[in-house]
Parts: structure tokens; sequence; C-alpha cells
């Protein structure tokens, strides 16, 4: 049938989580909790490791990385959501849509690729202390941290491309709270094979390899703590891996679940996806600032400061 009396998209409607008034002002309290908190904490920890001397090494250097990371992906979801759970035409432009697409995958995906780096120096901290210093200069953390914001740039351009490429005309209600590729691939009018074939490949590029590294990582890490003679250096080294390894299942299990197995339930994809999307950037500055020594006492230090400046 021809489809040339069809108008082409120029908006979408996003149907979000829940049709219900009640709840959908439940889950505008909730987001804007979970928002401000958030912004809040990922903003303390990035100032904390750029004004404490104590946190300038590699470790804490990524963990700035990767909270601008977290700060980026989630007020690129979250504000336009508030908005529509609050608005009764629920709509968002084609190129609004795009946008977002586009700025949700890069600064995911360099989430996923920090999180790979992250866990190659926690490797290297604990199973080749005495060459750390020499391999993780503040050279060659730069050309990492670089090198994970490119691949976010790489694969966000691939599947925004493979997925507003495709004719959308007539449907255009997406069974979401935001622009997805899975969520907009339904509406195309043309065969998605290609695009879901492009996806799949960029989410074995930025999902599986960077977990391969980090199972490798890890598995090396467990056998060097396995073999410490002395308890307290087996604590300090799960102590110092244990924050990361916690965010790591965290995003990376959703994120697998999510685009995978594109053909799970509507309902369980959306659930999972405002978990990587909303509570897990929320979750990491907490993760790593409850359980880690370093930065409470940074955070103690600037508490004092801060009171000493206001006597």
């Amino acid at each position: 049938m021809s489809q040339t009396n069809q108008t082409w998209v120029t908006e979408f409607l996003l149907l979000g989580l829940s049709d219900d008034p009640q709840i959908q002002l439940l889950l505008f309290v909730l987001f804007l909790v979970v928002y401000l908190v958030t912004v809040f904490g990922n903003l303390l920890l990035i100032s904390l490791v750029l004004t404490d001397s104590q946190l300038h090494t590699p470790m804490y250097f990524f963990l700035c990385n990767l909270s601008t990371a977290d700060l980026f992906f989630s007020t690129t979801i979250v504000p336009q959501a508030l908005f529509n759970l609050l608005s009764r035409r629920k709509d968002i432009s084609f190129i609004g849509c795009a946008a977002q697409l586009l700025l949700f995958l890069l600064f995911g995906c360099a989430e996923c690729a920090l999180l790979a780096v992250m866990s190659y120096d926690r490797y290297l901290a604990v199973c080749d202390p005495m060459h750390y210093p020499l391999i993780m200069t503040g050279r060659v953390c730069g050309h990492l941290a670089l090198g994970c914001w490119a691949s976010g740039i790489l694969v966000s351009l691939v599947d925004t491309t493979f997925t507003l490429r495709l004719p959308y005309q007539g449907g255009n209600r997406i069974a979401h709270f935001f622009c997805e590729p899975p969520a907009i691939l339904a509406l195309a009018s043309a065969d998605i094979h290609s695009a879901e074939t492009a996806i799949f490949l960029m989410g074995v590029l930025i999902l599986l390899a960077p977990v391969s590294l980090i199972l490798v990582s890890y598995g090396s890490i467990i056998v060097t703590v396995v073999r410490m003679k002395t308890t307290s250096g087996r604590l300090k080294a799960f102590s110092t891996c244990g924050s990361h390894l916690l965010v790591v299942i965290l995003f990376y299990g959703s994120g697998i679940i999510s685009y995978m197995t594109p053909k799970s339930a509507k309902l369980l994809g959306k659930l999972v996806s405002m978990f990587y999307s909303v509570i897990t950037p929320m979750l990491n500055p907490l993760i790593y600032s409850l359980k880690n020594k370093d930065v409470k006492k940074a955070l103690r230090n600037a508490a004092i400061k801060r009171l000493f400046c206001k006597l």
C-alpha cells in the first residue's frame, strides 16, 4: 500500500510509565527527589575531587569523569520526564527527541567505557602496585578518559543515525518516558532489521567488550587478594574495589537487559530503563561516598574549612 498520503512525524508523544494521574504525581515526586539528590551528590563529588589534593589520583580522576557523565546523563532525561508528568500534552519535537537520544547515548556509553577503565585501574593498583605509578601517569589517564568520551560519541552517532534515518509516518506515540532507540524503532514505517543489528553490534562494543575487561580485571584481583597473607591487606583491597564493583553490577546489569534483549516485555523494559537512567546516577556518588574512607575524609575536611571560614 502506498504511504504517500501519510504525513511525516514532526513530534512524538511520550506516554510515560502510567496514565493514572495519582501514579503520575507519585512518579513526579520520586523523580524530582532522585534528580535533586543526583545533582547534589555528583556536584559534591566533583568539587571534592577538584579541590582536595589527596584525591588527585587516577582513581578519583576517573571517578570525577564518571560523576560528570552521570550528571549530564540524568539531566538529559529527567527534566523532560518531570515536565511531561505535569503536562496534559506530553509531546517532544522530532529534533528534541533526536537531541535527547544523541546525548543520552553519548553520556551513557561514555559511562560504560569509564567503568571498564576504572576496573583496569583497580587491577593495576592491586595486582601490580610497584609499577602502578609508572603506568597510570597523568598523560595515560588523560588519554584513557578521552578514549572513553570518544567511544561515547562514536556509539551515539551510529545508533542515532540508524534510528532516525528510517521514515516515521503516521504513529508518533512512544511507549516510554524518554526517547530510547527500541521504543522509537517500534514506530518506524520501514524494515528495522538493519537498525536493530547496528544497535546490537554497538551494544556488543560498548557493553559486552567492557564487561569482558571488567571480568578479567576482577578475576585477577580476586586471585591476588586470596593469595595475600594478611587479613588487613585483603580488607583494604576489597574496600578499594567494592564500591566500583557494585556500581558496575547495577549499571551494566540493567543496561545489558535493556539493549541486549530488545524483545523483553515493555513494562520490564521501562522499569529497567528507569533504573539505569534515573536511579543509578543517584546511587553512584552515594556508594562511593558511603563506602570510601578517602571521600569521607575529604568531605569532613571541606566541612571543617567551611565552618572555620564562617567563624
